[in-house]
């Protein structure tokens, strides 16, 4: 009687599917550098959380108010944030790994801390006067500022890790012609611009009011800071464009006006540092929205009567 042959098994073959599969998700050697300088940005949002947890007081860091320290080491952060991109494409070692790693670093040191930071301002600042024990932020608490202000720093979070996100997605590669300009209000450019504020609040604090001038500031600074996290959370979700300033000023040869630009607030930080700061980074962060109207006036021009008169008088004058 004829036998039917047995199909062979297919169980072998899988499991050649499956290790080959592993063997391809496996990680291949990763650049030392670049990967040490985003952890290094990481761990400056990590201690700049760490620091303003501690509130006004101070600490072992040139005797800083620990508020301060918190927000240098938001800026610190962006120092690496800077360079590792920058030292990646020079060995030649850009990964995927790289850039979601940045994502994530950046998330914490560019989304959570500058939040964290700008709560334990209004907490420090806006509750003195009150118990000590009470909470004046957070979503439990009976005032409505409170609330709204712990509601402002988790959209500031939520943002950047929106920002993010998109750029990821949105990013052709990681050469240096695709990080030119952002589509949105970078992480870094917001965070800055919250922790600058926060860092001349304290210096003018200490520096320049007296203990009856320093609670009329502290409650002003406990308002407007607040709301400028608000419009740097919405700027990042937003399409407004904005210039990677490495990558767009600081790249190649430049012409010597270019050069007195670029000069002229280093030398201004040499004497005003922290009014330096909160300077360059606001109008960075408000770059996005003049730069939308100046691109509207310039269509709205070309478009009207008087400039299409313009454009056929001067190719008249070419022929």
């Amino acid at each position: 009687m004829p036998t039917t042959p047995r199909a062979k098994s297919r169980r072998p073959n899988r499991r050649k599917e499956v290790r080959a599969e592993i063997r391809r998700r496996t990680l291949g050697p990763i650049s030392v550098v670049p990967t040490l300088l985003t952890l290094a940005n990481l761990m400056c949002g990590f201690a700049a959380i760490h620091y303003a947890s501690r509130g006004d007081v101070t600490t072992a860091v040139f005797g800083w108010n620990a508020i301060t320290v918190g927000g240098c080491l938001i800026f610190l952060g962006m120092f690496f944030d800077a360079i590792d991109g920058s030292v990646a494409r020079l060995t030649r070692s850009t990964s995927d790994l790289g850039a979601q790693l940045d994502s994530i670093a950046d998330v914490v040191t560019f989304g959570v801390a500058p939040a964290f930071l700008m709560l334990q301002l209004v907490e420090t600042y806006y509750g003195s006067g009150v118990d000590a024990d009470a909470t004046v932020v957070g979503p439990g608490v009976t005032s409505v500022y409170g609330k709204a202000v712990w509601a402002i720093a988790a959209l500031f979070v939520c943002g950047a890790g929106l920002r993010l996100a998109r750029f990821n997605a949105e990013t052709a590669s990681h050469e240096e012609s695709d990080h030119r300009f952002f589509k949105g209000l970078p992480t870094p450019g917001a965070a800055g611009a919250v922790a600058s504020l926060i860092v001349l609040h304290q210096h003018l604090l200490y520096t320049r009011f007296d203990a009856t001038e320093s609670l009329a500031f502290d409650r002003i600074a406990a308002l407007t800071i607040p709301v400028i996290a608000l419009l740097c959370g919405i700027g990042m979700v937003s399409n407004l464009r904005y210039p990677h300033v490495v990558n767009r000023y600081l790249r190649g040869a430049r012409d010597f006006g270019s050069m007195v630009r670029i000069a002229l607030p280093l030398v201004a930080a040499v004497w005003f540092l922290q009014e330096t700061l909160a300077a360059a980074c606001t109008l960075y962060a408000v770059s996005g929205p003049l730069g939308l109207l100046r691109r509207r006036s310039d269509e709205a021009v070309d478009a009207s009567p008087d400039g299409e008169f313009e454009m056929d008088t001067d190719a008249e004058e070419a022929e």
